[in-house]
């Protein structure tokens, strides 16, 4: 409603703007007013417009007033002129809101006026050990901007990237030769031993990786040659064709099954699972290599430090006059003088495939089954009947910030070859790190010393063994809720109870994951994250169970309220101060749409998170001081459960677009 309205005013005014001015603004800002007293909207374009009409705003002001309302806007109350210059626009709020009952899903109007096809590609483990608290973040973030994606009408392919060619993989196995004295197929038998005994193999790599980590450094007259067996196990698995190879293979195609079960447990899923293994051995890099050199992105250096190296320009770098003679030496090296491709060569060539520029496919065979959908990984040589992935319009990495230099280069490499429009939709979607604080550190039974017991949060290192398994966490979280919904709601099946811990759970750590902004390092806390007051997911969610009691003890539905507003006059009801808590959540609630813009937009779902919380809060306010199954005026008794049932319609909904489940009770 609220995103609708928007559109039909900026409209308006750009079609004044053009007759009375002939001006043609391209981006018109709306705000919104801090109180809503003063109204819906609030409109600053004349002070924009000052300069270009050498006019007070407030005059500027005055005259758009007099046209809008010269010729009444549908849905509009009125508009007035405030401060310095600013218009302030006021919607008709029983129109308003009965539009809103009416919208049972999103308008066409407020969905994305160009769909795309969009390629979101989160997660991406290295599959050398267990899945821990800061995979969930990237998990999290990125599968909640699918779904807000896909809410917003787009097609999207959630890819999640395997390096399983990788010198952390390449750690493992040197862990299970060198360390365990291990061979293929005792690897084999190793598996087959931890599946009889309940352990799970990415627990037990997460113990090894930390002490081959260990080993490295142990021995300091030992440290160059085991150094080395790590090169040659790198390069022996990148290689292929060999026993080094095939237990890479094994463990880390292991590891990976375990990530997908244990994301599965958050709700979530992916489509297609592109390895590095595969982006190697069909030589998707000598492809992008001529590109690169045809269209001279590339060049050979002849002197200075990259002598012998193929290197790139670094985006955005400009070399002074006096240096043009002389090698860059801030140069990208793409191609080292061995003739090996860095990170950043094989990244440029994926992405060419994510965009269909490549002129090469991988193989596709399915891996893993989900209720919906089967999830595909890639192949040398796949299944002839397959989906494609790739030919994307618009690509998201949900990659931590750490790797803008990276991801800026990949960008860079597009733009070079001239394929600008690709790049602009290239969107690298960073992150911080997610910590621990002291208390949850040592809940989790971590020696904190006292030292560190007031710092506001912990880093986690996977090479020191510190930090939380993500199933270890998620299984903590589901226990103490449990032990909570238990103690509530014995009367209900043990099923039952444990089905409501672990929606409750899920919508916990979620919530707590997305509810900052991605700019923000997190230190992840069970008490903060479970608490049922404050801004977190259980109160959202008890929000919604709350608005379901009222409708059971009604004895009717949220769906049935909001068809039997239509018929009911309730002109005046939310207008003045006794009403204003009921058009505030009515307010609050026909903004979601505008919330799913905003965070496509600017590709930041906590916007959405805290959209939730406060509609969540506007309707604690409103329950409070509104007595809905007493009220005794039936129009207005309609009206407020109406408003009860579009609460729960928006929670659920912005809810489910974070992919928190709202339980029956709590």
């Amino acid at each position: 409603m609220y995103l609708k309205q928007q559109t039909v005013l900026k409209e308006r005014l750009r079609a004044i703007l053009r007759e009375q001015y002939e001006i043609e603004l391209p981006a018109l800002v709306v705000e919104q007013p801090p109180e809503n007293k003063f109204g819906e909207f609030a409109l600053p374009l004349a002070f924009e417009l000052a300069k270009k009409l050498r006019k007070a705003p407030r005059k500027i002001a005055e005259e758009i007033v007099a046209r809008l309302a010269a010729e009444p806007l549908a849905g509009f109350a009125s508009f007035e002129v405030a401060g310095a210059g600013y218009i302030n626009a006021r919607l008709q709020r029983a129109e308003a809101a009965q539009a809103l009952a009416k919208e049972m899903k999103l308008a066409p109007e407020e969905l994305a006026a160009k769909p795309l096809h969009a390629l979101v590609e989160h997660t991406s483990i290295n599959p050398n050990k267990a899945a821990h608290v800061g995979h969930l973040r990237n998990a999290i973030l990125g599968d909640t901007f699918v779904r807000l994606l896909k809410a917003a009408g787009n097609r999207v392919d959630v890819q999640n990237y395997i390096d399983n060619t990788g010198v952390q993989v390449a750690d493992i196995v040197v862990g299970l030769i060198h360390l365990e004295k291990m061979r293929l197929a005792d690897v084999g038998a190793l598996m087959e031993r931890l599946t009889v005994e309940g352990e799970r193999i990415d627990y037990y790599c997460w113990d090894l990786y930390a002490r081959v980590s260990q080993w490295y450094e142990a021995d300091e007259a030992k440290k160059a040659e085991r150094k080395q067996m790590r090169l040659d196990t790198l390069h022996a698995i990148e290689h292929g064709g060999n026993e080094t190879a095939e237990i890479a293979d094994k463990i880390a195609t292991a590891v990976l099954r375990r990530h997908l079960e244990t994301m599965l447990r958050l709700g979530i899923e992916y489509d297609f699972l592109p390895r590095e293994s595969e982006i190697l051995h069909l030589h998707f890099w000598n492809l992008a290599f001529e590109q690169m050199k045809a269209k001279g992105v590339l060049y050979f250096e002849t002197e200075g430090k990259n002598k012998g190296c193929w290197v790139m320009q670094r985006p955005g770098t400009e070399r002074a006059e006096a240096e043009q003679d002389g090698p860059d030496e801030d140069a990208k090296v793409i191609v080292r003088s061995n003739g090996t491709v860095t990170y950043v060569g094989k990244d440029i060539a994926y992405h060419l495939w994510k965009f269909g520029l490549l002129g090469k496919d991988f193989g596709y065979r399915k891996f893993f089954e989900y209720p919906s959908h089967s999830c595909w990984i890639s192949a040398e040589e796949g299944e002839a009947d397959h989906p494609h992935f790739g030919d994307a319009q618009a690509i998201y990495n949900v990659i931590d910030s750490r790797q803008a230099d990276p991801q800026a280069n990949v960008v860079g490499a597009l733009m070079g070859m001239g394929y600008t429009e690709q790049a602009a939709r290239y969107t690298h979607f960073s992150y911080e790190m997610v910590a621990l604080t002291p208390r949850c550190a040592m809940e989790l039974g971590y020696a904190v010393p006292e030292e560190d017991q007031g710092r506001a949060y912990i880093e986690v290192s996977g090479r020191k063994g510190f930090g939380v398994k993500a199933d270890d966490l998620i299984d903590k979280l589901v226990a103490a809720t449990k032990s909570e919904v238990d103690s509530r709601h014995p009367e209900l099946e043990d099923a039952e109870r444990a089905e409501i811990a672990q929606k409750i759970a899920v919508g916990a750590l979620r919530y707590f994951m997305l509810k900052y902004t991605r700019n923000s390092v997190i230190a992840f806390d069970f008490k903060d994250a479970l608490s049922f007051e404050g801004e977190t997911g259980p109160y959202l969610q008890y929000a919604v169970v709350r608005t379901r009691s009222i409708f059971r003890k009604a004895e009717t539905t949220a769906e049935q309220a909001l068809t039997e507003l239509a018929g009911v006059e309730i002109d005046g009801m939310l207008d003045g101060e006794e009403n204003e808590a009921i058009w505030a959540v009515w307010l609050r609630a026909g903004k979601t749409s505008l919330l799913l813009e905003q965070c496509i937009q600017t590709a930041e779902p906590a916007y959405l998170a805290k959209h939730a919380f406060q509609l969540a809060q506007e309707f604690s306010n409103f329950y409070r001081k509104h007595h809905i199954l007493t009220e005794e005026n039936a129009a207005k008794k309609t009206l407020l459960l109406a408003t009860a049932a579009v609460t729960q319609r928006e929670l659920v909904r912005s809810l489910q677009w974070l992919g928190i489940d709202a339980p029956e009770v709590m």
